[in-house]
Formats: C-alpha cells, sequence, structure tokens
C-alpha cells in the first residue's frame, strides 16, 4: 500500500496536480461537480501535454538532422512548453512538488512581506519549477530539502520579479491594480531601461499606422505555422532533396515532407497549450481562491498579454525586432562555441512584444526598437549558456526560451557547481532572505502615492 502511494499515486505527475486540485476544490466547498470536472480537467491538461510533445519532438528531431546537415551546426529552438513536457518522464514528480510548495510559498511571501503579489500565470509557474527540479537533481539535491529549496526559491522569484518590474508597469497601465506576473521579467526591464536611457517616451509607437494585414501576427496559432514553414522550407533548400528524401522522409517529396513538419509543430504547440491551459485553468483558481482570503490587498501579477492593449503597435514592433535580433545572433553564436539557437516564434512573439511594450513606455519608439532587440539577444544567449547546466536535459534538440529561465538556471548552476549540496542549500536560502530585505529596504526609501503594498 504504502508502495502505491508513493510510487503509483504521488509518484505520477497527472495524478499528483489532480490530487492537489482536488484538495483544493474540496477546500473551498465547490459544489461536487465543479469537483469532478476541476480534477478531471487537470489531469486531462497533463496528459494532454505529454501527447503534444511526442508530436512537436518528432517535428524538432527531423528540423534538427536537416539543419545538421545543412549547416554542420547543432541548432536548438528553444520552447517552454516542449522542454518541460520532455522532462517529464525524468523529473515530473518534483516539477508537481516543487510547484504546488512553490505557490503556497508565493502566498506565505505575500503574507509576511511588503511584496503582495500573486503570481497568477500558471504555466509559468510549472515552467520555472520543471527548470529548478532539473538544476536541484542534476546538482545532487533529492527529496524533502530539494523540494523546500526549489519551493523557496520559486516562491521568491513570484513576488520579487512582480515587484522590480511594478515601477514600469505602472507607467503602461497608469495604475497599481495589476502587475506582470511573467518568467521573461530580465528581458522587460532591461527593455524599460534602455528605452529611459535612450528613447523618448513623448513619440509613441501608437502615433504609427500599422499596416491590418499583419494582423495574422496576433494569431499565435497561425503565426507559428506561417513561421515554421518559412523555416522549415528555408533549410530544406539548404539540405537538399537527396538527404532528405532518403533519410527522413521516406521518399515523400522533400518540399512536401517540410511543410507537413512544419505544421505538425505548430499542432503540437496548440495541443500542448490546450493541455496548459487545460490544466491550469483549473489549478490556479483554486490556489487564488485561497490566496483572497489569506492576503489582504493582494495584487494579481498576470500574464505578459496583460500589458498588450495598451500598446497595440508596441507588440508587433517588439516582435519583428527580438526576432531580428534572434536571427542575428544565430551567426554570432557560434563565434563563442555556444550551441546555435534557433530563433523560436513562441518566446519571441510574447516576450519580444511585452519588451517592446516596455520599452515604449519609457522610451517610445526608438525604446521599442532597442528593448525588444535587447530582449532577442537575451533569449538567444541565455538559453545558449543554460545548455551546459541541464545536464542530460541539455541535450534535447529544445530548450527553455525566456530570460529569466536563462538567468536563474545559469546562476542556480554555477552555485551548484562550487558548492555542496549543504552549503548551496544555506547560500541560496540567506540570499532570497537577504533580497527580500534589500528590495524592503529601497521601497521604502522611495514609496509612491499608489504603491500601498
Amino acid at each position: 500500500m504504502i508502495d502505491f502511494i508513493m510510487n503509483d499515486l504521488l509518484g505520477t505527475p497527472e495524478l499528483l496536480v489532480g490530487l492537489f486540485a482536488l484538495i483544493g476544490l474540496l477546500a473551498q466547498r465547490k459544489a461536487v461537480a465543479d469537483v469532478v470536472s476541476g480534477t478531471l480537467k487537470t489531469v486531462l491538461g497533463f496528459v494532454i501535454l505529454g501527447a503534444g510533445a511526442m508530436v512537436i519532438t518528432q517535428s524538432l528531431d527531423q528540423f534538427s538532422a536537416m539543419f545538421n546537415h545543412a549547416f554542420n551546426v547543432n541548432g536548438v529552438i528553444p520552447n517552454n512548453e516542449v522542454i518541460v513536457a520532455i522532462a517529464q518522464d525524468a523529473f515530473g514528480t518534483e516539477t508537481a512538488m516543487i510547484m504546488l510548495f512553490g505557490m503556497m510559498a508565493n502566498i506565505l511571501f505575500a503574507r509576511i512581506t511588503p511584496f503582495k503579489y500573486i503570481f497568477l500565470t500558471g504555466h509559468h509557474i510549472m515552467f520555472m519549477a520543471c527548470l529548478i527540479a532539473v538544476i536541484l537533481t542534476t546538482a545532487g539535491m533529492a527529496g524533502v530539502p530539494m523540494v523546500v529549496l526549489g519551493a523557496i526559491i520559486l516562491g521568491s522569484l513570484m513576488v520579487l520579479l512582480p515587484a522590480m518590474l511594478q515601477p514600469f508597469t505602472r507607467e503602461i497601465t497608469g495604475s497599481d491594480d495589476i502587475a506582470v506576473g511573467h518568467f521573461g521579467s530580465f528581458g522587460y526591464y532591461a527593455s524599460a531601461t534602455i528605452g529611459k536611457w535612450f528613447g523618448n517616451k513623448e513619440k509613441s509607437t501608437e502615433e504609427i499606422k500599422v499596416p491590418k494585414s499583419l494582423g495574422f501576427l496576433r494569431d499565435t496559432t497561425v503565426a507559428v505555422s506561417l513561421t515554421m514553414i518559412i523555416l522549415f522550407l528555408v533549410v530544406s533548400l539548404f539540405t537538399g532533396s537527396e538527404f532528405i528524401e532518403s533519410q527522413l522522409s521516406g521518399g515523400q517529396n522533400f518540399l512536401v515532407f517540410s511543410l507537413m513538419q512544419a505544421l505538425a509543430f505548430a499542432a503540437g504547440v496548440y495541443i500542448i497549450l490546450t493541455g496548459v491551459r487545460m490544466l491550469l485553468g483549473e489549478i490556479v483558481p483554486a490556489f487564488k481562491g485561497i490566496a483572497d482570503k489569506i492576503v489582504p490587498n493582494a495584487k494579481p501579477a498576470l500574464d505578459a498579454p496583460a500589458v498588450f492593449p495598451f500598446a497595440n503597435n508596441a507588440v508587433i514592433i517588439g516582435f519583428l525586432f527580438s526576432f531580428a535580433a534572434g536571427l542575428i545572433s544565430m551567426m554570432f553564436l557560434p563565434l563563442f562555441g555556444l550551441a546555435v539557437i534557433v530563433p523560436g516564434l513562441v518566446p519571441h512573439f510574447f516576450t519580444g512584444a511585452a519588451a517592446g511594450v516596455f520599452g515604449n513606455a519609457t522610451g517610445g519608439r526608438r525604446g521599442a526598437i532597442i528593448g525588444a532587440m535587447v530582449n532577442g539577444v537575451f533569449i538567444s544567449f541565455l538559453p545558449a549558456l543554460l545548455l551546459p547546466v541541464l545536464g542530460d536535459l541539455g541535450f534535447q534538440s529544445t530548450t527553455f526560451g525566456d530570460s529569466d529561465f536563462g538567468v536563474v538556471g545559469i546562476a542556480l548552476g554555477i552555485l551548484s557547481q562550487q558548492l555542496n549540496s549543504t552549503i548551496a542549500f544555506t547560500v541560496i536560502v540567506l540570499a532570497v532572505i537577504a533580497a527580500f530585505f534589500l528590495i524592503g529596504i529601497k521601497t521604502r526609501k522611495k514609496p509612491t502615492k499608489t504603491d500601498h503594498s
């Protein structure tokens, strides 16, 4: 019985997260129908996530084979959903435990510190939990100490990073009602800071007329499809029909094969996003309901698209210039002995667009352009530097895409390589506590009329 509970029930991530969703719904005294529906949708979300990963991994494997043959380099496409889905077999239980206890830590820190932010971007909580689980496991940690440390790190990031961005978020929204809870924060912060230094906020991107023909970029599925079609077809021309038709397609025309692989990639992303939405659409509200009762005056830290409506043109400009910076960076990465990071549409669209909005808020058009390009460089070089610290997971043809994953992963990886587990545990926890104190002191020195947190 004990073996069944620990290994089969709690050791299965889908069932473990479903169990916590069940507990959360019961704690809120939801109706029986809501409890059954919420629990099943949480479990199904994880199952769908794995199915989408299988589809997209097959497409990525084909692309990597083509890219390597054509250019004699290792091309890696960053995609958070895919790398997390791939990691579930080896790190699923650890990810689920750190994610769930990290959400509890977020509520606790919001309750006892001046930073009243409840991080509600559920899929990014899962992504960061997975990254932390991979790094700490690779460092030799396991069991309760790893989960406790991981939860403290995750919960701290979930209040500290929204607090770091809040002065700029207020400039975007004109209020202090919401925060941005998305792990591309270092890219957004850099964009807003550079916009302030080199731009002119009076010359806003919203004074520019953008052709309606570019409106399709707002539909992620269509944009992913078109971008991957272009990437696959271009690479297939460099690869040549002989290699593709003899080694990969089983005789199918190389262009048709490339087209279908591109569409399979887009379909896989759609499946994964559907699974993530279903999973987190149930578990996040359960925690939010608890948080509302425990943390008075809490501010919701929302996904990056929450700021898109405040600067629609900056969204398009940010995406395009972030992607352009990614293409340029792709040519420079081998010069530093790093893996080639092929610009992924998903991270460049969401983080590039948000970086454009943040840059525009402080530096207008110039801030949006330069800030987005800096973000593009960040999410090209940071994933390449992150790969070596991911252990066996770093040998996959994809990796984490957004800037915070690179910064946190590299920092934890370097620390774990320099210190043994006990010392690393102590040092990191003390550093997190010190960060709370330092930012708290700084916040108190610079009070604002609207910031009552």
